[in-house]
């Protein structure tokens, strides 16, 4: 082997190093991030078998789990041994899977009709309308809410009066609040979605398109038949990771566009709510940690449970 092809390789790995040590550095943040805010909490699980007191004497987070009384299963028994644990476990896994399935449908379909818009600008607006309300903050939008169903000064309420309708104390009227949750909640999610959707719709091959209106399919069999099946990759996706999160609720949807109105437990009732109010009345930080350490177990199973499925039908779609 000639001294300049051993060079030309010593070279070759000097730079691969290089350029991998300029990755691992871009890539460091993150990593530290992930491990300071992610990794080392775990350690804190263990309050979920613990009955959690604060010493005095060293108040540290660690001298207090450690001289903690073992309490074994009892913590999580709290969410069981309730008569609103039927309630609140049906509400969360109900509220969930509804919005899955319209969030899927409704998002998509504007995510289409978007990508249909052939003025750039009246498109752009409308992204940006649509997208706005993703970056509001639960507490704005519960004021947002307010304005409309105020029993005193709300706009539906001076609509009711004016019509000569009934007038409804919404916040005092349970049976109102899954379609006003259900409508909070695409609201302002549903630009998100709709964004990734149609990103996913612009990176489709526009010949395809070309290909299928010479053929003689209709709008609707281009959509059909080239959009929707580039588009599967990704719903599928999305299916998966919300299949993951469906035992855990929107804590601020729940919590503050419901006004924590008493009342209207029975249909906003979930398990954040309930944990966040018991951890206030018990002052018990091994209860809302054994609570969420029970979600997330469950949020894993019915992870894996969905991409096992995903995969079974269509491999390349799954997420792992």
């Amino acid at each position: 082997m000639s001294k300049s092809l051993v060079s030309v390789k010593s070279h070759s790995k000097r730079f691969a190093k290089k350029k991998t040590l300029l990755l691992l550095t871009m890539v460091l943040p993150g990593a530290i991030w992930l491990i300071l805010l992610r990794y080392l909490p775990m350690f804190g699980i263990v309050m979920a078998f613990k009955n959690y007191k604060i010493y005095t004497k060293a108040p540290s987070l660690f001298n207090n789990i450690m001289h903690s009384d073992w309490a074994g299963l009892k913590n999580f028994k709290f969410i069981f041994a309730t008569s609103d644990s039927w309630v609140m476990i049906r509400n969360t896994i109900g509220y969930n899977a509804l919005w899955i399935i319209l969030g899927l449908i409704i998002s998509v379909t504007f995510a289409i009709m978007l990508s249909e818009i052939t003025n750039k600008f009246v498109a752009k607006t409308y992204q940006t309308l649509m997208f706005f309300p993703y970056f509001l903050s639960w507490v704005v939008a519960s004021y947002f809410v307010l304005a409309f169903l105020d029993p005193t000064r709300g706009l539906l309420v001076h609509l009711q009066e004016k019509w000569g309708m009934e007038v409804i104390n919404w916040y005092n009227d349970p049976k109102q609040w899954p379609v006003i949750l259900t409508i909070a909640s695409l609201w302002k999610s549903l630009g998100y979605s709709t964004v990734l959707y149609l990103a996913a719709i612009t990176g489709i091959d526009a010949s395809q398109y070309e290909a299928a209106s010479i053929d003689g399919a209709s709008k609707w069999q281009q959509i059909k038949y080239v959009t929707i099946p580039h588009l599967r990759p990704m719903i599928l996706i999305l299916f998966i990771m919300n299949v993951g999160k469906i035992f855990n609720a929107d804590f601020g949807l729940f919590w503050n566009v419901p006004m924590n109105s008493g009342p209207l437990f029975p249909t906003t009732q979930v398990i954040d709510t309930y944990v966040y109010r018991a951890l206030m009345t018990t002052n018990n930080p091994g209860m809302s940690t054994a609570a969420g350490l029970l979600q997330n177990l469950i949020g894993f199973i019915c992870l894996m449970g969905a991409n096992t499925i995903v995969r079974k039908v269509d491999e390349d779609s799954s997420l792992f």
